[in-house]
């Protein structure tokens, strides 16, 4: 059977750097909170974080002119009003302005020749932060003058996870269609789902999220990193840890501080499924999506890896924080620069469920 083959990838985040702004944010919002205790625990979570900049398509300079010059312009101190924040409405009206823009900033960096164009057969797309039709896949294939007969997949709301299934449903498309050329955008924009909340462990969800995009081709072209094998672990009882709701302002995250001990609880129990027939020796490639300091620290401790191992996805975390569906594919984008023939990885997330996504890959 044909294999299928993660050839390229692009990525792409907005100009404002937002994170040092949010910190501040939050400190004054805590400042308010009845428990004083809740504005020290944020401010010393936040700086053992393992994050140093975080980018938005919302700008934190206050006083920037109306005609600023950046593609990504927008006030957040008059999106994000105290006592007044965006209905859902609102949020989905800027989704739609600026997500294709954060498509093609990505998108472009592929540097697709028209050749390579005119041969994409199928568009997949993830995203859980914004929702509109015609949507962000007819976006794409307006953007690169694609043939309008293209096959067109929209992998929707399924939160960090989302990227790796968008890489099994590509593998299956080249693996039953051998001539196939998969386009495959990752876009969230998960700073437009901020909440005017005194809720300490929301709060801090917030501190983790960003915007950025990914994009990538995948084909049967032995380029890259081949799509080895998929497995999806749901831990039991988790259920409730980690949901994503559709709500009147906005899109409501609740990530439970059990997360983490959840995450290294069910590895341990399941690290042999997720690697097969390797061993953690085996394994020098690990694409693991950074969803904060302390999953990666549950990873480490659940699969018994060395501190090196996530050197890759903590540094990705300190860049550019945690960017959903994008955000493992800034983690394999980085492992591909330097991947020797024939090293073996293993790349998995972690969403709603409570659910590990996980893919066994090797270089090309």
């Amino acid at each position: 059977m044909t294999d299928a083959y993660l050839n390229r990838i692009a990525t792409a985040v907005p100009d404002h750097d937002v994170h040092g702004a949010f910190v501040d944010f939050a400190d004054k919002l805590l400042a308010e909170s009845p428990d004083p205790r809740m504005r020290t625990l944020f401010n010393r979570m936040a700086s053992r974080s393992g994050i140093q900049h975080r980018y938005s398509i919302l700008s934190p300079h206050q006083d920037a002119p109306e005609d600023a010059t950046s593609e990504f312009w927008i006030n957040a101190h008059r999106f994000y009003t105290r006592g007044s924040f965006p209905n859902t409405s609102n949020r989905m009206e800027i989704f739609e302005h600026f997500a294709p823009v954060l498509m093609r900033r990505a998108v472009d960096r592929l540097e697709l020749t028209p050749a390579e164009r005119r041969s994409i057969t199928h568009v997949v797309v993830t995203t859980c932060t914004g929702l509109y039709a015609p949507g962000l896949d007819f976006d794409v294939v307006d953007h690169l003058g694609l043939c309008s007969s293209v096959e067109r997949t929209m992998i929707g709301f399924m939160g960090c996870y989302a990227a790796i299934n968008g890489l099994k449903t590509a593998r299956h498309i080249v693996r039953s269609e051998p001539h196939a050329r998969v386009l495959m955008v990752n876009l969230e924009l998960c700073s437009l789902h901020l909440q005017e909340s005194h809720d300490l462990e929301q709060v801090l969800s917030f501190l983790l999220f960003a915007d950025g995009c990914a994009a990538s081709v995948l084909s049967a072209e032995p380029i890259g990193l081949a799509l080895d094998s998929f497995r999806a672990v749901m831990i039991p009882e988790t259920r409730e840890l980690i949901t994503w709701k559709i709500r009147g302002l906005g899109f409501d995250m609740f990530l439970s501080g059990q997360v983490p001990s959840a995450i290294a609880k069910g590895l341990e129990s399941c690290a042999g499924d997720v690697i097969g027939p390797f061993t953690t020796d085996d394994v020098t490639l690990w694409g693991v999506h950074p969803g904060g300091r302390t999953i990666l620290d549950a990873v480490e401790r659940g699969m018994m890896l060395p501190p090196e191992a996530l050197t890759a996805s903590r540094s990705v975390l300190e860049r550019f924080g945690n960017m959903s569906s994008a955000t493992v594919m800034f983690v394999l984008d980085e492992l591909m620069q330097t991947a020797q023939t024939g090293e073996r990885g293993c790349a998995m997330s972690f969403g709603p469920g409570l659910t590990a996504e996980t893919m066994l890959f090797h270089a090309a």
